[in-house]
């Protein structure tokens, strides 16, 4: 067996509470040869990384900023290290209560393998990736380690870092659901609809399998804001929330999932045509249709355990809603003096009343 190359670094160790997170330097083009680029898939339905695919523009525009004289980068970039490697102090006592100076052991082992790799990049993606490709023979750079205790520390540490940023929506609601420790108030009220959400885009038996837009699923017409809108009214207002604990914000989430998947398959045997279509062609599949529908949802079935669902006139009362409805054609009458064409409606609050105000007047009466 060969001997396992070590990389050491020399690095100031610093305590942060029970965490330790570690200051230390190295040359840029060596990041690639200990830390992997985790970017998020799916694989077999369960959420693989957490990173965001290299924006290639903004990638090129700093490989030339680099390449440029007086090129600095002060922003350290941001590494999870996993179990292999560690810190070996230059002697025991600390050179602070909270520090001490030593050098990080890194173990090298196949560089092309990512999953061999010991440690993830958790920010700084695109600097490492201009810096690689970067006709520059070497490029230091400041960087910060944690040792991560499992991809779900290492996915709570990306969404901190980067909540300031405009990172991508729907990378966020792909990563909550595995996402644990402390998060952001707003990020912790749609961690359980953005779970469900994904548990309808891959359950075999969804009307949503496979048609909700994500970044692990490029194929689906469904936005998943208006699915999570949708979701998270009914947990927090509607009929889901007989399943919810709301000092805990947990709750059976099998229930939740069976509730959604009667009424929405309902939905779709209902309008097949029509929830096939893309949103440009149907708003059936347009978010001002699921958000209306949802609450539609909530009226028909507040209160009714996911057992007794199939017990309800749910698909005759849809049936009826023909007389009213224009997914893809025609005209909506929102009021005397508020006729729309079929595709007059917009995803935005007013719209989305309008149009569930229409249908809850219809089936009230």
């Amino acid at each position: 067996m060969a001997k396992q190359t070590l990389m050491r670094l020399p690095a100031l160790e610093i305590r942060q509470g029970d965490r330790m997170i570690y200051a230390f330097a190295v040359d840029g083009k060596r990041l690639h040869e200990f830390a992997a680029v985790s970017r998020a898939h799916r694989d077999d339905g369960r959420l693989e990384g957490y990173q965001r695919p290299e924006v290639l523009n903004h990638v090129k525009a700093i490989r030339r900023y680099l390449e440029s004289p007086g090129a600095m980068l002060p922003n350290a970039i941001v590494v999870a290290f996993d179990d292999r490697v560690i810190f070996e102090p230059v002697r025991t006592k600390a050179d602070a209560n909270f520090s001490r100076i030593g050098s990080l052991i890194i173990p090298l082992g196949d560089t092309k393998d990512d999953a061999a790799k010991p440690a993830w990049l958790v920010d700084g993606q695109q600097r490492s990736a201009a810096i690689r490709d970067a006709d520059l023979p070497e490029f230091p750079v400041a960087a910060v380690g944690f040792i991560a205790r499992s991809d779900e520390d290492q996915r709570s540490q990306f969404i901190l870092v980067n909540n300031t940023k405009p990172l991508p929506k729907g990378l966020i609601h792909e990563l909550l659901p595995e996402t644990e420790g402390h998060l952001p108030p707003a990020y912790l009220r749609r961690k359980l609809p953005a779970y469900l959400m994904a548990r309808l885009n891959s359950d075999a038996e969804s009307p949503f399998q496979r048609l909700i837009a994500t970044p692990t699923m490029a194929s689906g017409y469904i936005k998943d804001n208006s699915v999570l809108k949708m979701i998270e009214n009914s947990l927090y207002e509607g009929a889901l929330y007989q399943y919810r604990d709301p000092l805990s914000g947990l709750g059976d989430d099998d229930q939740m999932l069976l509730h959604l998947k009667y009424f929405w398959g309902y939905v779709r045997d209902q309008w097949p045509i029509e929830w096939a279509l893309p949103p440009r062609k149907s708003r059936l599949t347009h978010g001002v249709g699921i958000q209306s529908l949802g609450y539609l949802m909530d009226y028909f079935t507040e209160g009714v355990q996911a057992s007794d669902i199939r017990g309800l006139d749910i698909p005759d009362k849809l049936r009826a809603l023909d007389e009213v409805t224009a997914w893809t054609a025609g005209t909506w009458t929102l009021g005397p003096e508020d006729k729309r064409r079929w595709n007059g409606l917009q995803n935005t609050p007013n719209d989305v009343r309008s149009l569930a105000n229409l249908l809850l007047a219809f089936v009230k009466t």
